[in-house]
């Protein structure tokens, strides 16, 4: 039997593997605290000289299943679960940057990782410069100081849906000695692979695909185990310098290429718990356990939809990798030639005012705060997810005041179109 499983095959039966007598499904354990004999026991699992499980906040056989699950379909070493996507987001920025530092992020991100970065991130003392991921190496290269500990993009903006040349970015992020991170959340491992193209670290928003159904919040932080922090330990002095919480424990030395996500569990989860519960890591499982069935037919169908708006008079533009013609067609290609994701932006003719009165016709589409669901939902990002930032950042962001997010879902999707040309109808 060959010993490399499929992603089929993982997203089925990678992280839980029963022993003889234990559950076949993966049991939540919905417990706090873990029982011990001995206190020699318990005192060796603070002291990470063992592992085991004493505290769900640091570590929970239900979160690690899943956590395994996730890393080994992202091909990492290793993965943690986080409450929410932009926890994961925070502690990935976090774990290496303190008071002082600076970092690096493309501009098409998220607009809550844009405030988590430009606004909070600013009051802990770390900052961030952001750039154009399409601008010249040369003009990139720029933006990095001698501080700088990490270089942030994704994978497919959300929602400006800019396809990241990753290998291009990770090759400038490694010339400066970083660490290259990449949120995955829209593509998933399903479709693309970072660490396959030079990314170091990646993040999801477990919430989206990955659930797939809106059922349940929650992030994941994973480690591919390549960057070499020793080659840099003056300036990833976290890791490789002591740790004087843990008796003056070095990480690299002591867990070589897991020291990066051990020292985000033991010491960032330990002290500021964005922990998941147990119960939503579960359910994130069942959704993982269909991913790998739902992302084409959301790939299907999203480019059923961006064909038959693109021949739309009015519609005043698409934006789907998917089509040829886009500006990002030929990346998408690259590293997404299985599809990218179930979302679209498109905007109408007439500007803001008609898009908004086409959502507000939409039947079947609902409008809400979320996206990659198996259900097709909607969203004015200048109105609703965007609404903190200027024109000027928006138009930096990829949002366009009349942006229209449109999540295409696995029903049918000449239902959607229906509902789509009903809508338009009504618009004008």
């Amino acid at each position: 039997m060959k010993t490399k499983q499929s992603l089929e095959t993982i997203c089925i039966q990678g992280g839980w593997q029963p022993k003889k007598g234990e559950p076949r499904v993966l049991p939540i354990y919905q417990s706090t605290t873990f029982k011990y004999d001995t206190s020699e026991q318990m005192g060796k699992l603070f002291d990470l000289e063992e592992s085991g499980y004493f505290y769900t906040r640091l570590q929970n056989p239900t979160n690690d299943a899943v956590a395994a699950k996730i890393a080994a379909l992202e091909g990492g070493v290793g993965a943690m679960l986080t409450a929410s996507g932009q926890a994961a987001n925070f502690y990935a920025i976090f774990n290496i940057c303190s008071a002082g530092d600076h970092f690096v992020s493309t501009t098409a991100i998220y607009g809550g990782t844009f405030n988590l970065f430009a606004v909070t991130m600013k009051k802990l003392g770390i900052a961030v410069t952001f750039v154009d991921q399409d601008a010249s190496e040369e003009e990139i290269k720029t933006a990095f100081r001698p501080n700088t500990k990490a270089f942030f993009a994704e994978t497919i903006a959300n929602p400006g849906l800019a396809v990241l040349d990753i290998e291009k970015v990770a090759k400038i992020a490694h010339s400066q000695g970083v660490p290259l991170i990449v949120d995955n959340t829209f593509a998933t491992p399903i479709n693309c692979r970072p660490f396959e193209w030079g990314a170091d670290i990646v993040t999801h928003s477990t919430t989206k695909y990955m659930d797939g159904h809106a059922s349940t919040v929650g992030g994941a932080l994973v480690d591919s185990g390549n960057f070499d922090w020793d080659a840099y330990a003056d300036k990833f002095s976290g890791l490789t310098a002591p740790d004087d919480s843990y008796h003056g424990l070095i990480y690299t030395q002591s867990f070589g290429k897991m020291a990066y996500i051990t020292k985000a569990t033991v010491q960032l989860m330990r002290d500021l718990g964005s922990i998941q519960a147990p119960n939503n890591a579960f359910l994130i499982n069942l959704g993982l356990e269909s991913l790998h069935l739902r992302m084409p037919r959301h790939c299907e169908n999203a480019q059923k939809v961006a064909e038959y708006l693109s021949k739309d008079e009015r519609v005043a533009w698409v934006h789907y990798c998917g089509l040829k013609g886009d500006t990002y067609y030929e990346l998408g290609q690259k590293y997404l030639p299985n599809g990218s994701c179930g979302v679209l932006t498109f905007g109408l003719k007439g500007g803001r005012e008609n898009s908004i009165r086409f959502m507000d016709n939409l039947q079947l589409a609902a409008i809400v705060t979320h996206v990659a669901d198996a259900r097709t939902s909607v969203l004015h990002p200048a109105s609703h997810t965007h609404r903190q930032l200027s024109d000027e950042q928006l138009i930096a962001a990829g949002v366009a005041p009349d942006l229209i997010r449109f999540s295409v879902g696995i029903e049918n999707a000449n239902d959607i179109i229906d509902d789509i040309a009903q809508a338009l109808e009504k618009a004008y």
